[in-house]
């Protein structure tokens, strides 16, 4: 049985290559991959997960196409629930990476709707695979949080890997990717 650092990769036919890709001058839409591994809470749950990216250097908007997620939680009692609370997990924390955050005044909070708190639309939902890693030997470990660890530096490092700017803070909005881009030339 292989682990989630493998699976993950294997799954979404990651090739192993130079990062980041080279990149044609003036090109406008870029793509990249990336890849993250946690081992939670050092004991428990693995999970490792690929992300596809689409990036306008133009604009700085980003958009993950594609997310592959292994997840090993020990024992799986219900497979389907797991699916469920990991694909829920991804979605939401796409979400919270590519465009979520509290703003604030010096009097009270600022992002207070839709508008001002965007959030991912369905139309930007990106595909989510799951590779379960069941160990029938192992107690149930975890499947709620733990993907949400993976989740940013995966799409990161895939930014990363499409134009060579590096992304640290989030949300990873358009602003700030395009700063990044711009500090590289």
């Amino acid at each position: 049985m292989s682990s989630p650092p493998r699976r993950a990769p294997t799954r979404s036919n990651f090739a192993c290559a130079p990062s980041p890709k080279p990149r044609a001058p003036g090109a406008g839409l870029v793509t990249g991959r990336g890849v993250s591994y946690v081992k939670y809470e050092n004991v428990r749950t693995y999970v490792a997960a690929v992300a596809e990216v689409e990036v306008d250097r133009r604009t700085g908007a980003t958009q993950v196409t594609r997310v592959v997620v292994a997840h090993d939680c020990g024992l799986i009692v219900n497979p389907d629930g797991v699916r469920a609370q990991i694909e829920g997990n991804v979605i939401q924390t796409v979400s919270r990476t590519l465009k979520e955050e509290l703003t604030w005044d010096r009097s009270r909070v600022t992002s207070v709707d839709w508008a001002s708190y965007p959030i991912l639309t369905f139309l930007e939902v990106p595909e989510v695979e799951i590779e379960l890693v069941s160990r029938p030997t192992e107690p149930p470990w975890g499947a709620g949080e733990p993907s949400a660890a993976v989740i940013p530096s995966a799409i990161s490092n895939a930014v990363f890997d499409a134009t060579g700017a590096r992304l640290r803070t989030v949300p990873f909005a358009p602003k700030r990717v395009k700063a990044a881009l711009g500090a590289l030339t």
